[in-house]
């Protein structure tokens, strides 16, 4: 199979090409595995991380990816579920214990043996792969393969942002950063939430107009302050900043959460400016997202294809995977960004 993999960590402007596309053995599914054949696998910041050393895979070489969508090739000794032929995804949560406390809780995210998808084992930057059944995922026939891939992280991470704001209809929401995450939580919310009124903080023109194109209510940089105090921001960007920005743009009793893997330390010089009586005081919260469960995963892609909400999508071929990955940090196309495998 072709994949292409990271062998070395570094800053992605020192080296624009990272991943090499090789040619490797068909993995084979273990007891409780399935093999796919991967017919799409989106882009995600986390891989940026990934690459850069924020967020380091604990081996290398890797193969990266962890929003892919393909069909069952075979089925290992004991996984059920699905059949050959059935198209299933993939995403960041790759398997939990099962067993632990967190687990027995619904909070599997939280599990302290958490397996990500592209990071501790090799992901979707390949034509095959292999994944616990009990992990993978379903995925409705309103979707194309390009178009189910965003919804596997960037959906359902924002999916689950959404929810722990426990926004209410008619209260005002602000979305700071608008990729593909903050995108999809448009849409939702849009159908989920006529009433409330979204407001967006986003540091590029482009960015502004197409929150402007999808309904925001109001669009400005990050350094703006909202027309209106906001009940919750969902923040999804990797900078400090802009929480600080946000925490003042809060209602007395709002929340910000915040949607991101980690935060840059290139900008934690804003955090002293964070001023009590202005950023934090009368009861305003900070909750942060971390992972997704497979419970999320399930709901909103049943309810993705229910409204449908369809993310705006750029494709690109495997090979052209270091191009995608420079696009995203220069926030070059809007959307999500998609490898395609042939």
């Amino acid at each position: 199979m072709r994949a292409m993999i990271l062998e070395a960590l570094g800053p992605l402007r020192d080296d624009p090409t990272p991943l090499r596309l090789v040619t490797l053995p068909d993995p084979v599914p273990g007891p409780g595995e399935l093999l796919i054949r991967v017919g799409a696998c989106g882009v995600c910041h986390t891989e940026l991380d990934e690459i850069e050393g924020r967020t380091p895979p604990p081996r290398l070489p890797i193969i990266l990816g962890h929003q892919a969508v393909g069909r069952v090739e075979a089925i290992g000794e004991g996984a059920g579920g699905f059949r050959v032929g059935d198209r299933v995804g993939v995403t960041w949560i790759f398997s939990a214990c099962g067993h632990c406390e967190r687990c027995t809780k619904g909070e599997e995210n939280l599990c302290d043996q958490f397996t990500a998808t592209g990071r501790d084992v090799n992901g979707g930057y390949a034509e095959r792969m292999t994944v616990p059944a009990a992990f993978a995922h379903a995925i409705p026939d309103a979707f194309q393969d390009a178009e189910a891939a965003p919804l596997l992280c960037a959906g359902a991470i924002g999916f689950r942002s959404l929810r722990l704001t426990g926004l209410e209809d008619g209260q005002r929401l602000g979305l700071t950063g608008f990729g593909a995450s903050a995108h999809l939580v448009m849409k939702l919310v849009r159908h989920r939430f006529p009433d409330t009124r979204v407001y967006v903080f986003a540091r590029s023109d482009e960015e502004r107009d197409f929150a402007r194109e999808l309904g925001a209510t109001w669009a400005g940089d990050t350094s703006d302050a909202s027309p209106e105090k906001l009940h919750a921001i969902i923040d999804t960007t990797p900078a400090w900043t802009p929480v600080v920005e946000a925490l003042a743009n809060l209602e007395p009793g709002g929340r910000l959460v915040i949607n991101a893997i980690r935060k840059e330390e290139t900008d934690e010089q804003s955090l002293r400016g964070i001023d009590y009586q202005r950023h934090l005081w009368l009861e305003k919260e900070i909750k942060s997202v971390a992972n997704v469960t497979r419970q999320d995963v399930r709901e909103f892609l049943r309810l993705a294809s229910e409204i449908p909400i369809k993310p705006e999508v750029r494709e690109y071929p495997l090979e052209d995977a270091n191009r995608a990955l420079v696009e995203l940090t220069d926030r070059a196309v809007r959307g999500a960004k998609v490898l395609r495998m042939g």
